[in-house]
């Protein structure tokens, strides 16, 4: 007698199960590491922003608004300016005068869910609601 060859349908059906397990599993993970990869390249541009605000202040005797001015391109590379807009304020009329950038999530992207960062001329880390006036209040999270 002939031995038939293949697979059951129970088979097929468990490996779909696994299948689907692993990827219930593992999607999520792999969104939230490219939301936080996107932070921690967005946080690495915040930083050399704030470095050349104070060589700008030291040379110029002023702060800027123009990143361009500061030798930044124009957009900021793509892996930032696609997921956060990212915008420098500062206080001329404070003594000693005072920078805050903010990197706020463009609406409609991964990075909507995780909000704004900041970051002031004190090198006060912030989260959530982008602040008027340095010093930044510092971030209860973990994401600086």
């Amino acid at each position: 007698m002939k031995k038939n060859r293949g697979f059951t349908l129970i088979e097929i059906l468990i490996v779909l199960v696994v299948i689907g397990i692993l990827a219930a599993i593992a999607i999520p993970s792999y969104k939230n590491q490219l939301i936080r990869g996107t932070r921690s390249a967005t946080q690495a541009i915040m930083a050399d922003i704030a470095n050349k605000e104070l060589f700008y202040l030291q040379s110029q005797r002023t702060y800027t608004t123009d990143l361009t001015q500061m030798g930044f391109p124009n957009p900021l590379p793509s892996e930032v300016s696609n997921f956060y807009a990212v915008g420098v304020t500062m206080d001329m009329t404070a003594t000693p005068p005072t920078f805050i950038i903010t990197a706020t999530p463009i609406a409609g992207t991964r990075q909507e869910s995780d909000g704004p960062i900041s970051l002031d001329s004190l090198g006060n880390k912030g989260c959530g609601t982008p602040p008027t006036a340095a010093p930044v209040p510092t971030c209860t999270s973990n994401k600086w």
